[in-house]
C-alpha cells in the first residue's frame, strides 16, 4: 500500500508527497502533530495537515528569518524573542552568533518541541543551549506585558488560522513594537503572495504591520514545499533600513557557513516582482 501526504494549496492545486512511513502522530491540546519520512525531502513535520518544514529545505526558511536581521543589526543584538518556532530552527541559527546573550522561545504547544527534539534533531539541536529559555505560553498574551526589552523579535508562526491566528493582528504587531528597543527589528513569516487566499492573508498582515511600524519592507525566498514555492517575510522597524543599513562586510567577516543566505542575495531579496508590489501598495494606500 502506498501512503501519500497531500496538502491543498488552492482549491484545485496541491502538493503530494509519496511517504515511506509515518514516524509519529498525536493530537495535542492545540493541534494534530505528524512526522513523516520520504525519499526526496527526508523527515517532515505537519501540523493539522499543513506542511511546517522538511529536512531537505528547512534551511532556506530559517536562514532567511535569522541572518537577514542579524546582518543589518550586527552586534547590537543581545536579547532575542522567538514566538512560535518550537521546531528549533530559528534558535539553531541564532545560536551561531556568540554576541547574542539571551534567547526567549515562546511556544504555545510543548508537544511540538518534544516531538521535534526526538524526530528532527538536526533542526532542534540548539534548544539546550544555555542562552535559550523556553516558555510554554501563548505568544499573544506574553507580548502584552513586555516593553522595551528585545533587540530582535522573530515571529515564526503557523498560518493565520488555528493556534497562529492571533499572531497576525494589529494588536499583536502593536505590542511587538512596544516590546522592541529603539533600534530593534521585527521579522515575521508573511505567507505566499501567489494564490488568491494566501495573497489576501498576506495583504491583511501587511496592512496591520504598516499601521504599527515606521518602516516595513518585505523580502522573499524560494521554498519548494511551501505554497507556490514563493514565500515572503516581513522586516519592520522604527527606522532601521534592511538594505541601506546592511553591514555586509561585517557579516561576511564572521565566516558563518550558510547554504542559502548571502549578503548579495540579501539585497536582491527585497526587490519584489511587480505583482507583489501592487498587492502591497493596495493596502499601504
Amino acid at each position: 500500500m502506498q501512503l501519500t501526504f497531500t496538502e491543498m494549496h488552492a482549491p484545485t492545486v496541491g502538493l503530494a508527497i509519496q511517504v515511506d512511513r509515518q514516524l509519529y502522530t498525536e493530537q495535542s491540546d492545540f493541534q494534530r502533530i505528524d512526522v513523516f519520512e520520504c525519499e526526496e525531502f527526508g523527515r517532515f513535520l505537519t501540523l493539522d495537515g499543513y506542511m511546517m518544514l522538511t529536512e531537505r529545505d528547512e534551511f532556506i526558511y530559517h536562514e532567511m528569518m535569522v541572518h537577514v536581521p542579524l546582518a543589518v543589526l550586527g552586534e547590537t543584538v543581545r536579547k532575542v524573542l522567538v514566538i512560535g518556532g518550537g521546531d528549533g530552527g530559528c534558535v539553531r541559527e541564532l545560536c551561531r552568533y556568540p554576541h547574542i546573550e539571551h534567547i526567549d522561545l515562546v511556544e504555545i504547544d510543548e508537544r511540538v518541541v518534544a516531538v521535534c527534539r526526538e524526530y528532527l534533531p538536526t533542526v532542534a539541536c540548539s534548544l539546550d543551549d544555555p542562552r535559550v529559555h523556553i516558555l510554554y505560553q501563548d505568544g499573544l498574551k506574553y507580548i502584552r506585558r513586555i516593553e522595551d526589552e528585545y533587540d530582535l523579535i522573530i515571529i515564526d508562526s503557523t498560518d493565520p488560522f488555528g493556534p497562529g491566528e492571533g499572531l497576525f493582528t494589529m494588536e499583536f504587531y502593536g505590542n511587538c513594537y512596544k516590546a522592541l528597543r529603539a533600534h530593534g527589528v521585527l521579522v515575521n513569516q508573511h505567507e505566499s503572495p501567489f494564490y488568491k487566499g494566501d495573497a489576501l492573508a498576506c495583504q491583511r498582515a501587511h496592512r496591520n504591520i504598516v499601521h504599527s511600524f515606521e518602516l516595513s519592507r518585505l523580502f522573499q525566498a524560494h521554498i519548494p514545499t511551501y505554497p507556490s514555492g514563493h514565500w515572503l517575510f516581513g522586516f519592520s522597524s522604527r527606522g532601521v533600513h534592511p538594505v541601506r543599513d546592511l553591514k555586509a562586510d561585517d557579516w561576511n567577516a564572521r565566516g558563518i557557513e550558510t547554504r542559502y543566505y548571502n549578503t548579495n542575495l540579501h539585497k536582491g531579496a527585497f526587490y519584489l516582482p511587480n505583482y507583489v508590489q501592487r498587492l502591497l501598495e493596495k493596502v499601504e494606500e
